[in-house]
């Protein structure tokens, strides 16, 4: 089987989120894809058989992912396997890619709405920061602070932040040279920080959108390697949009 390391959410190499690409050709148990995807170490490694995608953390499973189902479709496109839109059936629900201009590839995903809930026990202890408002969605936990600096200048109390009862948190400010910033932390299923999470931009795209008034933004995530994620509101879906960039592939071994 062929294995991919993909850096999504980014042009150049060793930037945005690395995901695993696992292209199986029979079926395999959940165990062994978890064994790969802890082997991978990295935030998850996606495995696709025909056009069933699934995602895994080195610990869990994801019910969905945004930058290993850019790395997946980066990998069809870059190889040929595809030319196309093509359709994962997911966890998530169907999920449509599409390769837009030039190498920039499109994601249909669902957006995630964020209701206002009172600031969790704990929370800004463990973050390091004051909130300034915060929402959850049926994943995360959405916590706007003050400014672009306060996200980028965070060390939060990673163990503290496993106790909030939410598959992560998404902290975000408006930004200066992007329309938002973020970070995002998630501890609870084995991601201290991810590096770019393109489904927690499910969430960020409709909270700033409403905000700022616009359906087409731009947000930058302020982890060490950073990178890109471009977001379209479209009723109760978001398009995703970004970059990837092979940097190994290999052959898979392993007994299944």
């Amino acid at each position: 089987m062929r294995l991919f390391t993909v850096d999504a959410f980014t042009d150049t190499a060793f930037k945005g989120n690395p995901a695993g690409v696992c292209l199986l050709d029979s079926p395999v148990t959940d165990g062994w894809m978890q064994s790969v995807a802890a082997e991978m170490n990295l935030s998850e490694t996606a495995f696709l058989l025909g056009d069933s995608l699934r995602w895994f953390t080195p610990v869990v499973e994801v019910t969905l992912c945004g930058h290993a189902t850019l790395a997946t479709a980066h990998v069809l496109y870059s190889t040929g396997a595809a030319t196309g839109p093509v359709e994962f059936r997911t966890a998530g629900g169907t999920l449509t890619v599409n390769r837009a201009t030039g190498d920039l590839i499109t994601m249909d995903f669902p957006a995630k709405q964020v209701t206002p809930v009172t600031v969790p026990d704990g929370l800004e202890n463990a973050l390091g920061a004051a909130a300034v408002e915060v929402r959850k969605s049926d994943l995360d936990l959405l916590v706007e602070v003050d400014s672009e600096e306060t996200v980028r200048s965070l060390r939060p109390d990673i163990p503290a932040l496993s106790a909030v009862d939410a598959r992560g948190v998404i902290v975000t400010a408006r930004g200066t040279g992007t329309d938002f910033v973020s970070r995002f932390f998630a501890p609870k299923v084995g991601i201290p920080e991810d590096p770019v999470t393109g489904s927690a931009h499910c969430a960020l795209s409709p909270y700033w959108s409403a905000r700022l008034g616009r359906i087409a933004l731009t947000g930058a995530q302020l982890s060490a390697r950073g990178g890109l994620v471009h977001t379209r509101l479209d009723g109760d879906r978001v398009h995703l949009a970004g970059h990837a960039v092979t940097i190994l592939t290999g052959t898979l071994l392993t007994p299944r």
